[in-house]
């Protein structure tokens, strides 16, 4: 049994945990931290949890954490878990951070697409990049740096091409829709993520320069060995949950078999399913841990289609998140995390 903590659990992202870890097999959450709601019941906060734990929230205090669990989430707004995981990974804890303070390894890079200062550059080094899909070293890190949903949703759909060499590097545009939980915490938004504004609407936004595409193109350059320059043009959908990914690149050659070549890149990635017939739809992917990718070539453009669809606060945070954990623990990667869509 892992004793979990849970640090910043008020939000879209550290609720979703809560409801995903209380269920884990392997689990047993024993601190969880709300700046906003010390003291309250967690079963108060989230109604949904009632019957399923007595646990209060507290605010954070590194030398209580490190006496109560054994391995943290973090699920603070991005800028805060750089200031604060250290003592935990000095006390020989284990964190999975789903901000963006570790996705990028370079300094410069972070600060040139964050916009911030990075308090904690020397740990950057020692995190791993946690897409499990992509990167074999996740099960040997003590610090995981959950990818962002968009970035898991647009890796997921290229790796294949990108990986075989088959793509062109400077070709690639990803035009990615997301449901409205993927803009912040509950107390984070303002008036153009409110109900009157999203209803009945679906609209583009940070059209240039969004700080996904920095780990973006460093996982890629990473699978294919040369720089690589995306276009990337994130939507946001009238939906609570959910992204569906559609990105255009154009390869050197055709593969015979593009949906063969996919089914056996991602062979050992339980998570992942390839579609050939039909294409991902977020309805068969919403409350999974589960990504569904397909592939088309046009021949006259010689351009490939990749799409994808992911719950983004499941297998786009805390799912992916667990499963991170799953690994960095010794744990089987898909426990707690088998349960199927709620879509019909």
């Amino acid at each position: 049994m892992v004793r979990i903590g849970i640090v910043g659990a008020r939000g879209f992202t550290g609720g979703e945990l809560l409801r995903l870890a209380l269920q884990h097999p392997e689990y047993r959450i024993t601190y969880v931290t709300s700046e906003s709601q010390t003291g309250t019941p967690v079963a108060e906060a989230y109604p949904g949890l009632h019957g399923l734990t007595d646990l209060r929230f507290s605010a954070f205090d590194p030398g209580a954490a490190i006496e109560a669990a054994d391995a943290f989430f973090f699920a603070r707004p991005d800028g805060e878990a750089m200031a604060m995981v250290e003592p935990l990974l000095a006390a020989g804890r284990k964190v999975v951070d789903v901000s963006g303070d570790f996705r990028v390894r370079s300094q410069q890079t972070y600060e040139q697409w964050y916009g911030r200062p990075h308090v904690s550059p020397h740990l950057l080094d020692q995190a791993a990049y946690g897409l499990p899909e992509l990167r074999e070293d996740v099960r040997h890190a003590a610090l995981v740096a959950n990818p962002g949903c968009y970035p898991t949703a647009i890796l997921l759909a290229v790796a294949p091409l990108f990986a075989a060499g088959l793509a062109e590097p400077d070709s690639l545009i990803a035009d990615a829709k997301s449901g409205v939980s993927g803009a912040g915490g509950r107390s984070t938004m303002d008036a153009s993520y409110s109900y009157v504004a999203i209803s009945d609407n679906f609209r583009a936004y940070s059209v240039v320069g969004h700080r996904h595409i920095a780990e973006t193109e460093q996982e890629l350059e990473r699978l294919c060995g040369s720089p690589v320059t995306m276009s990337f043009t994130p939507h946001l959908l009238p939906l609570v949950r959910g992204i569906l990914a559609s990105c255009y690149v154009r390869l050197r050659e055709k593969p015979a078999d593009l949906t063969g070549m996919y089914r056996d890149y991602y062979r050992n990635a339980p998570f992942v399913q390839v579609l050939e017939s039909t294409l991902p739809e977020i309805r068969y992917v919403a409350g999974s841990n589960a990504c569904h990718v397909a592939v088309r070539y046009d021949e006259r453009t010689r351009r490939a289609s990749c799409f994808s669809a992911l719950d983004n606060l499941v297998k786009g945070a805390a799912g992916s998140a667990m499963q991170n954990m799953n690994l960095i623990c010794g744990l089987e990667e898909t426990a707690g995390l088998r349960h199927p869509a709620t879509g019909p």
